[in-house]
């Protein structure tokens, strides 16, 4: 399973690796729609006769982009209808999906020492700085050994 679970992780990581230079290309302040056809010299009726909608509607559709409220499917046959593709990913803002695995099974694992920790120095029993990290380290690894889900059950 976890073998099945790191493969899954490669992958989609490799793809999306290819996509993380995209996070740095703002959209365009009218939005990509409104950039790309008028780049083109395309006027919002010759758009709006391609895609099979009228004028009004592809002005209201280059509005609802700059909104964040276009659909994708409108977005998909606006593309289509200048001829481009519409690219769709969830792109990691720090780092890849294995390092994003790694923060949040370090940050569970800290959690968890510091609360074994507190027990353990009321007891006056408390571990040194190098063992308490050597025992975030190791549950760490535990976590990401075991299964994905499990490291989402525990936040903050």
């Amino acid at each position: 399973m976890a073998r099945l679970q790191n493969l899954r992780l490669r992958q989609v990581s490799e793809s999306l690796g290819r996509l993380a230079a995209l996070r740095k290309t703002p959209r365009p302040r009218g939005g990509w729609i409104r950039a790309i056809r008028t780049a083109l010299g395309m006027s919002t009726t010759q758009l709006a006769r391609r895609v099979g909608i009228g004028q009004s509607a592809l002005s209201e559709s280059e509005k609802r982009e700059v909104e964040d409220t276009i659909t994708l499917g409108t977005l998909r046959r606006i593309a289509d209808g200048l001829d481009c593709d519409l690219v769709y990913a969830l792109v990691p803002r720090t780092g890849s999906l294995a390092a994003m695995r790694e923060r949040q099974a370090r940050g569970i694992a800290n959690r968890q020492v510091d609360r074994v920790s507190h027990s353990t120095a009321l007891e006056d029993q408390a571990v040194g700085p190098e063992e308490r990290e050597r025992q975030v380290e190791e549950l760490t690894r535990d976590l990401l050994d075991g299964p994905a889900r499990k490291l989402w059950e525990d936040e903050p």
